[in-house]
């Protein structure tokens, strides 16, 4: 697999995202369905948004490595949220090392939207190649 990322604007470079990526010689191909905070037995979390992030990055981990692939070729990863101004407020700690412990250059959309299922107040859905 070959990836290739764009950025033409100086500000990028502190999105923790770039603006584009291009994959090219790609064995496959995997899109994942938005990963949230939901246990093992499939009971929504009712905990803080940054409490259910953790729990969506592992969840989304072990899909990711499920299906046979590798967090680090995230090439396009959205964030759905109830609030993005409390995702910027009490997730950053979270969701940037996240992205920095794979080596992302992911293309991203972070999206505020009215509600998510249940209780629920974020959500990650990702596009992986190899």
């Amino acid at each position: 697999m070959e990836k290739q990322t764009f950025d033409p604007w100086v500000w990028g470079k502190n999105t923790n995202s770039v603006q584009a990526v291009e994959v090219k010689n790609v064995e496959g191909t995997l899109y994942c369905s938005g990963q949230v905070a939901i246990d093992a037995s499939g009971v929504p979390s009712s905990a803080d948004m940054r409490s259910q992030l953790v729990q969506t990055i592992a969840n989304l981990e072990e899909l990711i490595a499920a299906s046979g692939y590798e967090c680090k070729n995230i090439v396009r990863l959205n964030v759905y949220t109830t609030s993005v101004q409390e995702f910027f407020t009490t997730c950053m700690d979270v969701y940037v090392p996240f992205i920095h412990s794979h080596g992302l250059q992911q293309a991203t959309t972070l999206l505020e939207v009215k509600g998510l299922f249940a209780t629920l107040t974020v959500e990650l859905e990702a596009t992986v190649v190899k």
